[in-house]
């Protein structure tokens, strides 16, 4: 059995799952690496990244550099005497970060690899309506997300799975996934698979941006339905309402969706005491949860109490 020194490197709470499942299992964890502290709210407070926060908890030794290159980076991770590397939910990593251990750095990635290779495969594959997702680990390489691949595991999306949802199942699978790894590369028993593209992996993980967010009314009742839990909670997706001819940004966040024939123009919004919903092809999208401007996320229900939709009111 290898003596392990494990480098941990992660910033949100997605990669803190990782980390306690690490120090749960007795794992030697002597280095965390975070992003730095990042000013954020209205006083623009110093805020602490999650894996910084659980690290500190544990009196783990924290590094947190804004250059991967900088010569005295470097010099401290050496000195931290690791021989592996896990990476979650990090930033690329330069070649003289990753070659550095003796037993090799790899990644957890929240798809099942080729599909889904960059920044937001949890988001793209609700988008996209797919019914299965899972997480993989695999050695990182020169490339983005195109290493060796250790272990994969599987899990089913639900059809009214948000992307909060899958992130949460994938969270908890990849760490203990992460454990898997780590005990076959303690036994030598690591064995890899070369990742092979083709026609059926060829999705694609891009960054999400507001454009990204924007809901295209004349979109499918199911394209539009994926894409709004796609994006729930985090960012959200939006569109413009004309309310009596005032027109402004709204974020839409849980829905359902009916499939029915009407004859409403596409975007118009139906009003009842207790019921919101727009108008698309072959049916409506139901919002049972939403956020006007400078206001909190809201359920419908609530806001309907207080805010009237004119009966002209529409989505664009």
């Amino acid at each position: 059995m290898t003596d392990i020194r494990i480098i941990f490197m992660g910033t949100p709470d997605f990669a803190v799952a990782t980390l306690k499942a690490l120090i749960d299992h007795k794992f030697n964890v002597v280095g965390v690496i975070t992003a730095p502290d990042r000013p954020s709210g209205r006083g623009r407070k110093l805020n602490q990244s999650a894996v910084k926060k659980y690290a500190l908890e544990q009196q783990l030794t924290i590094l947190q550099p804004t250059n991967l290159k900088d010569e005295s980076f470097l010099d401290k991770l050496k000195k931290l005497n690791a021989n592996l590397q896990i990476v979650v939910a990090f930033r690329m990593l330069p070649k003289i970060v990753w070659q550095l251990p003796t037993l090799g750095t790899f990644n957890l990635h929240a798809s099942l690899l080729p599909n889904y290779r960059g920044a937001a495969p949890i988001h793209w594959a609700v988008i996209n309506g797919e019914t299965k997702s899972g997480v993989s680990t695999f050695f990182i390489d020169e490339k983005i997300d195109t290493g060796k691949i250790i272990l994969q595991e599987e899990t089913t999306i639900g059809d009214n799975d948000t992307t909060g949802d899958l992130h949460d199942k994938l969270m908890d699978i990849g760490s203990q996934l992460v454990i898997k790894t780590v005990e076959l590369i303690q036994r030598g028993k690591v064995k890899t698979t070369v990742q092979t593209v083709t026609e059926n992996s060829t999705h694609k993980a891009p960054k999400i941006f507001k454009e990204t967010c924007k809901i295209d009314w004349q979109q499918s009742l199911n394209s539009i339905y994926n894409k709004i839990r796609g994006l729930n909670p985090y960012p959200g997706s939006w569109s413009v309402l004309n309310n009596n001819g005032v027109a402004f940004e709204v974020k839409i966040y849980t829905i359902r969706k009916v499939k029915e024939n009407h004859h409403y123009k596409i975007g118009k919004v139906i009003c009842t005491k207790k019921e919101l919903k727009v108008a698309v092809k072959k049916g409506y999208i139901l919002i049972d949860e939403i956020q006007l401007p400078n206001k909190r996320k809201m359920r419908v229900n609530a806001l309907l109490n207080g805010y009237n939709f004119h009966e002209n009111a529409y989505f664009k």
